[in-house]
């Protein structure tokens, strides 16, 4: 199991969700398509990777705790043939993490079928399905023969939402009780799933999380980013739309309509989230990130030598910053790109060695100069005030920051795991007091010469789409999709909720699906 980030380990930047896949094609090898597929989403979850694959017949499952490459080998892909798949990479947003929460999730329906569902978002109506979930039986009951559901064993949201559809299935098609099970989700959500003939996928309403439709030669592709369609060699076709569930068969493709769309997209996509050669709603992510740098420079100018991003994600911004402001750019910090969530505890001595884990600084480059250093977003703060004691040691004469979003001050209930709001740096000292306070607050706690960051309205302007289609909650506070009271909602609101139930039991009662595990 992954070791638990710590503050002296210094992660403090936001984690990301959870990236899905899917493909149907006929006479191509869905299992490594879906492998490199979940390859170029692996940013957005790192803890947990799953492939689910259908040749017709039965859905074989294989999943595990780690990176994709970690998870899978040629002999695992090779032992899974078939015509259908779909695939996730997970950072938990609900749920802990245990084999139980990683996903594809599997589900026998009423009728004897497969289901398999991967998941992109958070719900925020988990404890009301969770309630649903138990008055109709599918909680904390030990497995049963007779082609019964498969009780709910994980505790994520997803795993309550697939236990209901394989239960609305019982007295029609998958498709039928998709259509009435996904107006009844709230919060953020974008779906994947297959039975044994079809490919299923969906949108939330508010469209908060990407979603998009990529043709192969012989078939179709979904995924959480464009980037995933670029590397399996998928022509982009369209964004799925807001409260649009696609059903993808021998037939084609068919698009069903179970709510009305009310964009709103999150904007830190833009900011950290998605890849950089990834597009959003017809506009480049690499070009947002660049363009948000040179507002950045214009909002916030200073006297330096040189700007320096913090790689990899504050890089784009660092040019536009250079770009706007006329200062020379600059590589002052070295990444090991070999660094991520680790599954071996590290020694005491390496812990305390913090962020040089990851960046170590190019002295030559930095020592005697006035530095603009270019992150993307400042949560609780360990990071950059590690990352500032590096360089000042390092030689640096002066450390000006500026950060490609405004100050992160509230929570997401939507898919990305922030820090609690007490947490949260710009909510510390001088939160209660104006702009300016705050700004200098932060300034002062990280050890900065000067600190500044773009304005909102310089960040939605970057993305070229209507302050209207966005969601900035995370930043003003202002949470389009309502939430309830704090009881019912958290990345834990499960675990005291359903009954645990043991690996062998789940695996026992998937009679028509080979779950593979590691020993």
């Amino acid at each position: 199991m992954p070791v638990e980030t710590t503050p002296d380990q210094v992660e403090n930047e936001p984690r990301e969700e959870c990236g899905v896949f899917g493909v149907w094609a006929p006479s191509e090898d869905v299992a490594k398509l879906t492998y490199y597929g979940l390859y170029a989403l692996q940013h957005r979850g790192q803890e947990a990777a799953g492939i689910a694959v259908s040749d017709g017949s039965q859905i074989l499952v294989f999943k595990d705790l780690g990176l994709v490459s970690q998870v899978f080998d040629e002999q695992t892909l090779a032992a899974m043939p078939g015509h259908i798949a779909i695939g996730h990479c997970r950072y938990s947003t609900t749920g802990s993490t245990t084999w139980e929460n990683a996903q594809p999730i599997f589900r026998t329906t009423s009728v004897g079928s497969g289901l398999a569902l991967g998941h992109n978002g958070n719900l925020v109506n988990t404890a009301e399905l969770s309630a649903r979930a138990r008055e109709l039986g599918l909680i904390g009951m030990p497995p049963v023969s007779g082609g019964r559901p498969t009780p709910i064993t994980a505790t994520s949201d997803s795993d309550v939402m697939t236990a209901l559809l394989a239960h609305a299935a019982a007295d029609s098609s998958i498709e039928q009780a998709a259509m009435k099970l996904l107006p009844t989700l709230k919060g953020a959500f974008c779906l994947t799933f297959m039975d044994e003939h079809t490919l299923y996928a969906a949108r939330d309403p508010h469209g908060v999380r990407p979603l998009c439709l990529g043709r192969l030669e012989r078939g179709w592709v979904v995924a959480s980013e464009t980037a995933a369609l670029d590397i399996v060699g998928a022509a982009f076709v369209r964004e799925i739309e807001p409260g649009e569930l696609l059903a993808i068969d021998a037939d084609g493709v068919r698009s069903m309509r179970f709510a009305n769309p009310e964009p709103k997209g999150c904007v830190f996509e833009y900011v950290y989230l998605a890849r950089p050669d990834s597009t959003i709603s017809g506009r480049s992510v690499h070009a947002t990130r660049v363009e948000i740098g040179r507002r950045l420079a214009k909002e916030h100018p200073v006297e330096a030598d040189l700007v320096i991003p913090v790689p990899e994600s504050g890089t784009p911004a660092a040019v536009g910053y250079a770009q706007g402001s006329g200062v020379p750019y600059g590589q002052g910090l070295m990444k090991n790109a070999y660094v991520g969530r680790t599954f071996i505890q590290p020694s005491q001595t390496i812990r305390q060695l913090g962020i040089r884990l990851k960046l170590n600084p190019l002295r030559e480059v930095i020592r005697g100069k006035r530095l603009i250093v270019v992150d993307d977003s400042i949560v609780r703060g360990n990071t950059q005030r590690a990352l500032i004691r590096m360089l000042r040691e390092a030689g640096a004469l002066e450390i000006h920051v500026r950060i490609a979003s405004p100050p992160v001050k509230w929570p997401c209930f939507y898919g990305i795991d922030f820090a609690s709001r007490a947490e949260l740096i710009a909510n510390g000292a001088g939160a209660d007091d104006s702009y300016d306070d705050m700004v200098e607050a932060v300034r002062r706690s990280i050890g900065a010469d000067t600190l500044g960051y773009i304005s909102t309205e310089g960040m939605i302007a970057a993305t070229e789409q209507p302050r209207s289609r966005l969601c900035c909650a995370c930043f003003d506070g202002d949470y389009p999709i309502p939430l309830p009271t704090e009881a019912a909602i958290g990345k834990n609101v499960l675990e005291g909720m359903l009954t645990g139930q043991s690996e062998a039991m789940l695996l026992s009662e998937n009679a028509n699906a080979s779950a593979l595990s590691r020993p």
